[in-house]
């Protein structure tokens, strides 16, 4: 569920690359949201019969996550991909795995073991092999630059998303915490929306924009946001960070089959690295366990 989940992440940037041909980076995410929310409420309306009625506590949680996962990181990513080099902007969002696990040790008090801490090192070390497409030296040449903190802005904004997931999860289930958070998230984005955008703009707007700014409602957010809760939910949110490091990989054979970008070999490594950092982080029963007994606190 969360490999199919962020695979489909992956197809994001695919479609951005349509979208933001006739939209601005904001517009583009706002009105991604704006249709993930027209059909996330009936969803939840119908799954969720015997809704619990949150409180304003709750609400306050809804409109972080709103914040941080929707308005704030996709502000941040698409504001990045338009003026950051890719590998720079691919390093820092493929890193968002490591704040994760740091976060929810600290704040969620989850178990962060050897082996979340080796397939993290493994998958992180395959997402800059396909990144850099094999010349990892040529990571110490690129310099620090302002864009940077709105890279920094996207990590952060996306780890905090995640931990606060798991916090709201306690009393909500996937489908009622996506929801809110998307609306609360569409909100926060129309001002922003209505800055650079006009009416003439949406009229003109091509049709492989608004075919890709339907993907990216139904499938990239309705769909796999709530497969992500689902999963954050049964493993948590630590374990869950892992499998981010699947939607670069996901990009990177998209972009060869549909944009005609030349797959190589360091693709391959990088692909073979991702997949055993993500299996091997995930199945801490199978590897490098420790032969002493030790006691655990069941979570």
């Amino acid at each position: 569920m969360l490999t199919i989940a962020t695979a489909t992440w992956g197809s994001a940037f695919i479609a951005g690359k349509f979208a933001v041909q006739s939209f601005e980076p904001s517009t583009v995410a706002f009105l991604r949201f704006l249709g993930a929310a027209v059909l996330l409420f009936p969803i939840m309306w119908m799954m969720e019969k015997k809704q619990i009625k949150p409180t304003l506590k709750d609400y306050g949680l809804f409109a972080v996550l709103g914040l941080t996962g929707i308005a704030l990181y996709n502000i941040f990513f698409f504001l990045a991909s338009k003026h950051a080099p890719v590998i720079k902007s691919s390093i820092f969002i493929a890193s968002n795995p490591v704040l994760i696990v740091i976060l929810s040790g600290i704040f969620l008090k989850e178990t962060i073991s050897r082996n979340n801490i080796i397939g993290m090192i493994i998958a992180l070390t395959g997402v800059t092999f396909i990144i850099t497409d094999g010349h990892l030296l040529s990571l110490l040449t690129l310099g620090f630059e302002p864009i940077d903190f709105v890279l920094i802005g996207a990590v952060i904004s996306w780890a905090l998303y995640s931990v606060v997931g798991k916090i709201v999860l306690k009393k909500f289930s996937a489908v009622v915490s996506t929801t809110y958070a998307v609306a609360f998230g569409t909100i926060m984005l129309l001002p922003f929306a209505l800055m650079e955008t006009t009416w003439q703009d949406v009229q003109h707007a091509s049709f492989d924009a608004w075919v890709a700014i339907i993907h990216m409602s139904v499938f990239v957010t309705v769909i796999s946001f709530v497969m992500y809760y689902n999963g954050i939910k049964e493993v948590g949110a630590a374990k869950a960070s892992i499998f981010i490091n699947v939607m670069p990989l996901s990009a990177v054979i998209m972009a060869t089959l549909f944009l005609g970008e030349k797959l190589t070999w360091a693709h391959g490594v990088g692909a073979a690295l991702v997949l055993s950092g993500v299996y091997i982080g995930t199945n801490t029963k199978k590897w490098f366990v420790s032969k002493k007994k030790t006691h655990h606190v069941a979570s």
